[in-house]
């Protein structure tokens, strides 16, 4: 099982993170990202007799990790509906949540799933595989506009409205299914240089609008306000600007917009204590082992 989990995904900051839960013996805890199930193999090693954890996933390929543990309870299903599940498990409130939000090496590794420009394969990008748009059909669907608007709010390029409008151009008659007649298309956009930069911006942006993943991180985000008792942790792992900054303005201010509600005497009312102000980096020697921790970002805040 260790040899699995660690080809499907390897855990990123996993002693810092879960060093950050304060897990108690007879706590409960929730993994809204199970994956490879390396964060919550070590969560489930500091748990005693009376301890809980959830782990959730919404892609099936997750569930060939599952823990046999009693002390485990997978949940198949996207960590938007926080709330839902543990309503259904009868957990009112839990001691920490943990979220690692990297796409697992799993899928980029994987020329089925669509997630690469490495491999040709069909366009896909779906997270949970019984989900209904593909990146497939937003390349050919979208409008122009709305596909500008996609590439550069979730993939921050500069050129977004260049790239729509040969994206618009070229399927005029055409049906872009796989990555390689997508790549034919976009690749004389970027220069040699930077191409493989402007690429993963691109794959981001549709990843990003296939699996609603800002709409799902607002909702999961909100959830854990209502879901932790009094002192208990939210810890979460980020990969890029845009998810760092809900996570940053969730945790200061109570919402992701960050517009912080002050009281009479001028204090910021929010429902989370900072616990670290500066973000928790990997170390020089995770980075050499796992160069994709290179960006990942811990934050923590403790519920007042």
């Amino acid at each position: 099982m260790e040899k699995d989990e660690l080809t499907y995904h390897v855990p990123v900051l996993l002693k810092e993170s879960v060093d950050a839960m304060n897990i108690r013996p007879d706590g409960t805890y929730v993994d809204v990202t199970f994956g490879g199930g390396g964060h919550s193999r070590e969560i489930l090693s500091r748990l005693g007799e009376e301890g809980q954890l959830l782990g959730f996933d919404q892609d099936e390929d997750a569930e060939r990790n599952i823990v046999n543990d009693p002390h485990f309870t997978f949940v198949r299903s996207n960590f938007r509906y926080l709330h839902n599940f543990l309503r259904y498990h009868d957990i009112e409130q839990v001691d920490a949540i943990l979220a690692d939000l990297g796409v697992s090496s799993h899928h980029f590794d994987d020329s089925e799933r669509g997630f690469s420009f490495r491999f040709d394969g069909a366009l896909d990008m779906r997270m949970n595989k019984r989900a209904g748009l593909t990146a497939t059909d937003i390349v050919n669907t979208y409008e122009e506009e709305r596909l500008a608007n996609l590439f550069y709010l979730y993939g921050e390029l500069k050129n977004s409205r260049k790239l729509a409008s040969v994206i618009a151009k070229e399927r005029n008659g055409k049906y872009i299914q796989t990555i390689g007649e997508f790549l034919e298309i976009i690749k004389p956009l970027f220069g040699r240089e930077r191409e493989k930069k402007e690429l993963a911006k691109v794959f981001q942006a549709l990843r990003i609008e296939v699996n609603q993943e800002m709409e799902a991180l607002k909702e999961m985000l909100l959830a854990t306000i209502e879901a932790l008792r009094p002192g208990g942790r939210l810890v979460v792992i980020t990969y890029h600007s845009l998810e760092d900054r809900m996570v940053k303005n969730i945790m200061k201010t109570g919402n992701v917009e960050g517009k912080a509600e002050v009281d009479f005497f001028g204090n910021v009312q929010t429902p989370f204590r900072l616990i670290n102000n500066k973000v928790i980096v990997p170390n020089e020697a995770e980075i050499e082992r796992n160069p994709r921790s290179r960006s990942a970002k811990l934050r923590i805040a403790e519920k007042k």
